[in-house]
């Protein structure tokens, strides 16, 4: 059966970083994972060999898949596609996309191009040395310690010049989780909604509303990661009552177009990493 292991780590980075993940497995039949639409930017510093990843299954197995040791993934809508080996080491984090200039230099729009950029095309050079030495460190104690210890080294460094609209929006969104209207939102930041949908596009690369369906999404998906974690079936026409869908259907299809499949068919394919505790609190485990 092989191995695996998850280690969760509190990032202590102001809520820039909004989860920590290391994670380890050996022995594992090689596979194909799905790593889903969130609101939030993906880190992943690799300290095995190179994440091949893809836009469709035939691109992350092929020969043009993209292969990079450090990985960041802007906001997207659709899944990307991650080759597992027998074995893969790593840490990813999920960074708050509003903290993208702060800690990547950039705004979150500019990734929005494409699915997975290298790390070192953003972070520098030097993000090549952090990731040397995160593999010689021997506990994921260290290895999360000296990685916050460099993310806030260059947040010291940066401004985040984030329009207080685009800021206060977001947060409004996150407050409703995904459920408020356009209408509702303009007002809110006393801007009009053509003008807002501008700026948060700018900013994060989504429009307000696609942010909005990303936070409904991801709490419906959490919803049914917890149910099964505990030990149960989720009941999906509560988790769309619940996470503000119109109905049933309606989470299907939003499930359908983040990940391809149905909800029943993407608990199929992940079961066992949620078992394993790869999915806490609905922050997804991509490679």
């Amino acid at each position: 059966m092989g191995s695996r292991e998850f280690v969760r780590a509190v990032p202590r980075l102001d809520g820039m970083v909004v989860s920590a993940v290391g994670y380890r497995t050996a022995g594992q039949r090689p596979a194909l994972h799905r790593g889903l639409p969130s609101p939030y930017l993906t880190v992943i510093f690799s300290l095995d060999g190179a994440i091949a990843t893809g836009g469709t299954p035939a691109q992350a197995t092929g020969a043009d898949a993209v292969r990079t040791d450090i990985i960041v993934g802007g906001l997207h809508q659709s899944p990307a596609y991650v080759r597992q080996p027998e074995h893969e080491a790593g840490i990813q984090l999920a960074v708050h996309p509003l903290a993208a200039r702060t800690l990547l230099g950039l705004p979150a729009a500019e990734l929005a191009g494409q699915l997975v950029t290298a790390g070192t095309d953003v972070f520098g050079a030097r993000a090549a040395e952090v990731r040397e030495r995160l593999c010689a460190l021997d506990t994921w104690e260290d290895r999360f310690a000296a990685l916050a210890a460099y993310l806030r080294q260059r947040a010291d460094r940066r401004a985040g010049a984030v329009r207080p609209e685009v800021a206060e929006a977001w947060a409004w969104l996150a407050r409703h989780r995904g459920a408020g209207t356009l209408g509702g939102l303009s007002r809110h930041v006393a801007l009009s909604e053509r003008r807002l949908t501008a700026l948060f596009r700018a900013e994060t690369g989504l429009s307000p509303k696609q942010a909005a369906r990303l936070m409904r999404f991801q709490h419906a998906k959490s919803a049914v990661t917890r149910a099964v974690a505990a030990g149960g079936p989720p009941d999906l026409a509560r988790v769309a009552a619940d996470t503000g869908y119109y109905d049933h259907s309606h989470l299907v299809r939003d499930f359908r177009q983040y990940t391809g499949v149905s909800p029943t068919g993407w608990l199929a394919e992940e079961c066992r990493n949620i078992q394993a505790g790869a999915h806490g609190d609905g922050e997804e485990w991509k490679p």
